[in-house]
């Protein structure tokens, strides 16, 4: 038997039997539980997914938040028993697999990322004004003239 066949039949047994079904730019809630003496509560780490790495039980995911105008980041593992559950709060639409760039920003830029919901009506609008923009110009010349 090949040993990376191997490794994964003994890793199979640790996976998380229902993954989160969450992306790169997502705002998230991330229970954890936490063990504090005899008794054991949940905590919850909110903020933007800003990159996931590895693969298989190997698998992590970092999340980014502001407290208290500080920066904060957590590497959570995606198969971990301490993870209790992950809730997406809102999905994001990103262009890209790490958003290390939003390290550099501050105020809200650095917790913004597009909503992924698109809407049809706005888009509409915008082009039926763009299309306007070229004919009030035409009409405003040939009252000049």
């Amino acid at each position: 038997m090949n040993k990376g066949a191997l490794f994964d039949k003994i890793e199979s047994e640790q996976f998380r039997k229902e993954p989160a079904k969450f992306n790169v730019g997502d705002s998230v809630r991330v229970h954890t539980k936490v063990v504090e003496g005899d008794k054991e509560r949940l905590q919850v780490f909110a903020g933007v997914v800003i990159g996931m790495r590895g693969h298989g039980l190997n698998e992590t995911f970092t999340v980014r938040r502001i407290s208290y105008g500080e920066g904060v980041e957590r590497i959570f593992p995606m198969h971990s028993p301490r993870v209790d559950k992950v809730e997406v709060e809102r999905e994001g639409k990103v262009r890209r697999a790490k958003l290390t760039y939003l390290r550099k920003r501050i105020g809200k830029g650095a917790t913004f990322v597009k909503e992924a919901a698109y809407d049809a009506t706005a888009a509409k609008a915008a082009k039926a004004a763009k299309a306007a923009k070229p004919a009030k110009a035409a009409a405003a010349d040939a009252a000049a003239k």
